[in-house]
């Protein structure tokens, strides 16, 4: 069963990453860095002050501070844990792969899946009661996890556990922040 999940796994991402097209590299080599979302972080700190005023506001920051640093902690252990090779640092890959990035620490799971799906969970749990549009700030992540694929460092089960992982940890670090905001 093991040995079945792992075959999908690497040929729904060789799928995955055959799917590129040269002139749209830049396109995605962009969007998997973060600076690239600094606009977007900027829009989520702005939306938290304008519906919770400066006091709440800040907390709801801190707290959302708090729940990437611990989501990116976390991450970090699991993958120095698992030691899982990303798919641009096997050999049996590199004739059949678009590789667009070549980092060298460990794949599983996607950093960039669970720290985007803690915040954007974070910030929609904390905003969705004023406003419905809030879901759309999950076509962030979507667009930003998909980026890892197709510049070939994730395999898609890093990135549906990650998502998973951060996810969880969004939940998590909102209701806590509750209890501090309702102590304001």
């Amino acid at each position: 069963m093991y040995e079945a999940i792992k075959k999908w796994d690497r040929d729904l991402f060789v799928w995955f990453n055959s799917l590129g097209i040269e002139q749209y590299d830049s396109f995605w080599i962009t969007v998997t860095h973060i600076e690239t979302w600094i606009p977007l972080f900027a829009l989520f700190f702005f939306l938290l002050f304008h519906f919770y005023g400066w006091k709440k506001g800040a907390i709801l920051i801190g707290s959302l501070l708090v729940t990437f640093a611990v989501t990116m902690l976390f991450t970090d252990l699991v993958k120095g844990n698992i030691e899982r090779l990303r798919p641009n640092n096997v050999k049996a890959f590199s004739s059949i792969i678009r590789i667009l990035q070549k980092p060298e620490n460990f794949s599983f799971f996607s950093g960039h899946a669970s720290s985007s799906f803690a915040i954007v969970t974070f910030i929609t749990l904390t905003l969705r009661k004023y406003t419905k549009w809030i879901y759309i700030a999950y076509l962030w992540p979507l667009l930003f996890v998909m980026s890892r694929l197709y510049v070939g460092v994730h395999y898609p089960s890093d990135i549906l556990v990650g998502a998973l992982v951060g996810a969880i940890f969004g939940v998590f670090g909102y209701r806590i922040s509750k209890y501090f905001v309702k102590k304001l």
